[in-house]
């Protein structure tokens, strides 16, 4: 399962961060990385972009940019 496909008010574990390169290290520096809890806060109407709580702080997601982090239930 993705990010994108998580349900409001649901608390995942990240599995893996796809993608490569800059795009891969600027999704780690913003402290996604496998085994951090992510709580999806929100997402908007039209499904772009999801708003997530990791370690204590939130943040917005593009839905591409979530489509590229594997999860699973926690």
């Amino acid at each position: 399962m993705t990010l994108r496909e998580v349900p409001v008010n649901t608390t995942v574990s990240v599995v893996k961060v796809g993608g490569e390169g800059a795009f891969r290290r600027r999704i780690m520096d913003m402290g996604i990385t496998k085994g951090c809890r992510v709580y999806v806060r929100k997402v908007a109407p039209l499904g772009d972009p999801v708003e997530i709580t990791v370690r204590g702080y939130e943040l917005s997601l593009r839905k591409n940019d979530a489509e590229s982090i594997e999860v699973k239930e926690a």
